[in-house]
């Protein structure tokens, strides 16, 4: 089944390309305690646990209202904060599991993340872990995480995670000041196992305001060199927060010949159209639900109204899943159905989530 669009390259795409009925993955912010103090952490994490977080009963609870979404169920991607910190996980992930959702966390990389607390993990039904990677360098990635020696417990982690068999999604974070120390990473990353490597173009958020984006100019360049290393690396490579990247993988693939509806099929599409509010949801630690951790526009809260009548009917959500409506640039470019751009940074550059993502500078077809 199909549904067409006045914008867009193909101007007919799956309709299931528009996450109405579900999201594709839930992350929830289990808790905002961290041992770890990120220079860039969007959720200012703390030491100890915030008064009002969810008890297990309440988790539970909710994680069964994961029904009202139909098959297949959203994954639950269980985040924090650490949400090691939380005494009860292994209870929540056997929640999870014995409802049929799938589970993956993210942990930070402090004492608690051990090669037997991962083995656990997969007596638990975690399916992938990440672990963030922000140098190539002890002196760049501890500059960043606020803890020394957490480069080398990040290398070690992987080891663990490759030797108990839990599939690992490598982050790193996009600044104008750590971008030149990405193809490091890369050769670093190569020697090591894992599944993915998502680059993390920095919103202003959180502490993240600490820091500097990159600029248009030199964020189109990188992302040109990310889309030629993806063909060869020995890992997928994608990026969070510069929805752009899947624009300038399309233009790449229509210049080599393919078709549009030949992109559509081929593995660099798995991406396409997936953005704040379209197939992705938050939940905060006190049970608010935002359209991302990144966009922190609360829709609701779960204390109130379950989460698939939050994510279906709530008009911000609504708006999102609708990018020919988007503001500017983006709302006409050609690829905003498969692109759509960040509506995380539009909102924290403008204070509209549905405004031109400033860090995007191409110029539609519709605007020459």
């Amino acid at each position: 089944m199909t549904t067409t669009h006045a914008h867009g390259i193909g101007a007919v795409r799956p309709v299931n390309w528009a996450y109405d009925r579900a999201p594709m993955i839930v992350y929830w912010e289990l808790t905002n305690a961290c041992g770890l103090a990120c220079r860039h952490c969007r959720a200012t994490a703390m030491p100890d646990p915030a008064p009002g977080e969810f008890s297990l009963a309440e988790i539970e609870a909710h994680l069964e209202s994961f029904a009202a979404f139909g098959e297949p169920r959203p994954h639950v991607v269980f985040t924090g904060g650490d949400p090691l910190k939380r005494g009860d996980l292994r209870q929540i992930l056997h929640a999870a599991a014995r409802l049929g959702i799938g589970a993956s966390l993210a942990p930070a990389v402090t004492p608690l993340l051990t090669r037997e607390r991962m083995a656990e993990f997969v007596e638990d039904g975690v399916q992938a872990i990440s672990l963030s990677l922000d140098g190539s360098t002890a002196a760049l990635h501890d500059g960043l995480r606020g803890v020394p020696g957490t480069f080398d417990a990040t290398m070690q982690a992987l080891d663990d995670a490759a030797s108990v068999g839990i599939p690992v999604q490598v982050n790193t974070l996009v600044t104008d000041v750590t971008a030149a120390d990405l193809p490091a990473v890369y050769d670093l990353l190569k020697g090591k196992t894992l599944q993915r490597w998502s680059l993390f173009f920095l919103i202003s958020v959180g502490r993240g305001n600490q820091l500097q984006e990159m600029t248009p100019g030199k964020a189109e360049q990188l992302m040109v060199w990310l889309g030629r290393l993806a063909r060869d690396a020995p890992f997928q490579v994608k990026t969070t927060e510069a929805m752009q990247y899947r624009r300038i993988a399309a233009q790449a693939a229509l210049k080599r010949g393919l078709t549009p509806e030949q992109i559509e099929a081929s593995p660099m599409a798995r991406g396409y159209g997936i953005r704040d509010g379209n197939g992705i949801v938050f939940i905060s630690h006190l049970g608010d639900v935002t359209p991302s951790g990144f966009l922190p526009i609360a829709v609701g809260n779960l204390r109130d109204t379950p989460l698939p009548e939050l994510y279906r009917d709530a008009p911000l959500m609504k708006a999102l899943r609708t990018p020919s409506e988007f503001k500017g640039r983006c709302g006409v470019c050609e690829f905003n159905l498969w692109c759509g751009g960040s509506r995380a940074r539009a909102y924290a550059w403008t204070g509209d989530p549905l405004e031109t993502d400033p860090l995007c500078p191409y110029q539609p077809k519709a605007t020459l």
